[in-house]
């Protein structure tokens, strides 16, 4: 899986006190596709339990949910209030967005996880709930309603973080970068977690805290340390050296 995210420059100081308002449209909007999501991660289980295969439109659909849901969450809420653009009403990956998400389509997935895979997540989600709230893990499994209030809001340290952001934004004009990598990184957790729970991978969510706008494995080229020049064998010579005939030899 793979979520990224990128600060707008120049950002609003006030903005962000009306941006749940705003995104209120897309919070109705989300309530119906987490229950669709829901409702079609169920069917996705039992074709794979048969097939060893997700349904490649529900495959689609599902991710498209999670890509709105992190988007609104970038925007307006506990994704971190980090762009001023008004997210699309799409399942689609726009060009234009601030907030990326997306998940590789896996060719066959574990018929037996398909069982197991809440049970073995129950640490993870326990995390996500010190996260987002402790309604959040329950919100994963039970009513439509908790389901669409702890997607794109809810609590917890999340939320703590995202208004000590808005609060310093606010007064000085400026996002700290900190932050910044602090709340991506925690939203990339609860992310591979529901991708895990959803069935949409086998690969089991990592315990690691992965801060910054991009995923660890995608850094600028220019954030990586210089290559190591190759050392050269102690038993050879350079090409260039010459030897010279000992005297008397």
């Amino acid at each position: 899986m793979s979520l990224t995210a990128h600060l707008d420059p120049g950002l609003s100081r006030w903005q962000w006190l009306v941006k749940w308002f705003l995104a209120i449209p897309h919070f109705i909007v989300l309530a119906f596709l987490w229950v669709a999501f829901v409702v079609s991660s169920v069917v996705a289980a039992v074709a794979i339990v048969f097939t060893g295969r997700y349904p490649r439109g529900i495959f689609d659909f599902n991710v498209g949910v999670l890509r709105w849901s992190w988007r609104v969450n970038f925007y307006a809420s506990t994704g971190g209030i980090g762009t001023d653009r008004y997210p699309p009403f799409s399942l689609e990956a726009d060009p234009g967005d601030s907030a990326r998400l997306d998940i590789a389509y896996p060719e066959s997935l574990s018929r037996g996880l398909v069982f197991v895979k809440w049970l073995l997540a129950i640490p993870h989600l326990i995390i996500v709930a010190l996260l987002v709230g402790g309604a959040s893990v329950r919100g994963l499994t039970t009513t439509s309603s908790s389901i669409s209030f702890d997607i794109t809001g809810g609590g917890g340290l999340l939320g703590i973080l995202v208004i000590v952001t808005g609060v310093v934004l606010l007064f000085t004009g400026r996002y700290p970068q900190a932050l910044f990598d602090l709340i991506v990184g925690f939203n990339r957790w609860i992310f591979r977690v529901i991708a895990y729970v959803a069935l949409m991978t086998d690969t089991y969510p990592p315990f690691r805290l992965d801060q910054g706008g991009n995923e660890p494995d995608a850094r600028d080229p220019s954030e990586l340390p210089p290559p190591t020049p190759p050392s050269s064998d102690p038993g050879t010579f350079p090409s260039s050296t010459t030897l010279s005939p000992t005297p008397g030899v």
